[in-house]
């Protein structure tokens, strides 16, 4: 995967240069908005796909998800409710429900302000109107998080497109690569989405394991 990497940045680094005023600047998404996205690990032991929705007023983020984790498939939904520190891990199959202490705070989805642009390019054609899409594509380094990440952003309305993050925290061994892939992005979302079902009232705060942090990206290893 890390071959794969500083290929994939490489190959985007192949586009025609931009002069420094017309380089495009770090930009933040829309504050409310749904998608689908897909997203795999290094190891290849877990790949999933699904549907989401952001919420920045609230901070609040909503995940479906349909995949496999060591060979097992896996249907669950995860509800991100940073303002009131706790992220649910919902099974809408046998209708149970983890409630775990979100030990992180809101990042919004947008490109940070020191992260260095690495170029811009079409995704598709740019022959005829409408064969293709312009993003932007950014690399860099966010400490006690990240060993590095490159992130792709449309020009137009700074939606996430790709993200390919080398993870270093410890719910992470060996720095492990997770790659994530959006589209069909839609203004809005249902409010309802961001609420636990009735059957996850009732479910009492586990406590971490020694040395285990919850946060966005533990959800998925």
């Amino acid at each position: 995967m890390q071959a794969v990497f500083w290929t994939t940045a490489g190959l985007l680094c192949l586009a025609p240069g931009l002069s420094s005023a017309q380089r495009p600047r770090p930009c933040r998404s829309p504050l409310l908005y749904t998608g689908s996205f897909t997203v795999g690990t290094q190891n290849e032991n877990l790949w999933a796909v699904g549907n989401y929705a952001y919420d920045a007023v609230n901070q609040r983020i909503y995940l479906g998800e349909v995949g496999r984790y060591n060979n097992n498939s896996l249907i669950y939904n995860v509800l991100f409710l940073f303002e009131e520190g706790v992220v649910y891990v919902i099974n809408p199959q046998n209708q149970t429900c983890v409630k775990m202490a979100l030990q992180s705070d809101f990042h919004p989805m947008e490109v940070p302000k020191d992260a260095d642009f690495v170029s811009q390019v079409v995704l598709g054609s740019n022959s005829s109107p409408g064969q293709g899409l312009l993003v932007n594509n950014w690399r860099g380094d966010i400490p006690f998080v990240t060993d590095h990440y490159l992130v792709s952003f449309t020009e137009l309305g700074c939606f996430p497109v790709l993200m390919l993050i080398q993870m270093k925290d410890f719910s992470y061994p060996n720095e492990e690569w997770v790659s994530l892939s959006y589209y069909d992005n839609i203004l809005g979302a249902d409010p309802n989405c961001f609420i636990p079902p009735p059957f996850c009232e009732d479910a009492t705060l586990v406590e971490n394991e020694d040395g285990k942090v919850t946060n966005f990206f533990s959800v998925f290893h």
